[in-house]
């Protein structure tokens, strides 16, 4: 990309500071320069990988019951995000899907149905764009494998980062 949007900087900490639109923009180039097809991860994609996907033991946060073995978050941080592959990966052996920074998806922010579905995906269209996980600013309720949250796609900071998928 030619630059690195991060407030805190580190070859072994995520990127953030980047919105949903940052983005498509770095994926779009990291296509055109591997002939992959890497994209952000639906909703759906998002929360399957952090649950352990058919691995699954279903723990409350992504590889465990207990916050405090996998996330990095509002009662453990010390300012910042931290290095990935410190606290304990889930069951796919997948790090800092709770806390540390939220992962934008590639989902328009909506409600969800009440019927049951098998890999859904968000409305249409929408003003916010969906992101899951956490930060390291957030209570452990929202580092939670069902914890959701939004934001307006040119919206960036330095706790909302994101993940691809291929």
């Amino acid at each position: 990309m030619g630059s690195n949007p991060s407030i805190f900087r580190g070859s072994n900490r995520p990127v953030e500071s980047i919105s949903w639109e940052d983005c498509q923009v770095f994926i779009r180039k990291l296509n055109t320069i591997t002939k992959q097809n890497f994209r952000l991860p639906t909703e759906a994609e998002w929360e399957f990988a952090a649950r352990g996907g058919n691995k699954s033991r279903g723990y409350k946060y992504a590889g465990s019951n207990s916050v405090n073995n996998v996330a990095w978050y509002s009662d453990n941080n010390e300012g910042g995000t931290h290095n990935v592959g410190i606290k304990q990966s889930n069951e796919l052996g997948i790090f800092d899907m709770s806390g540390n920074v939220w992962e934008w998806c590639s989902d328009w922010y909506g409600s969800y149905s009440s019927s049951a579905q098998t890999n859904p995906t968000g409305p249409a269209r929408g003003s916010n764009r969906v992101n899951r996980g956490g930060s390291g600013g957030s209570d452990a309720d929202y580092c939670r494998v069902s914890g959701r949250d939004s934001g307006s796609p040119t919206y960036c900071n330095g706790l909302l980062g994101f993940r691809l998928a291929l």
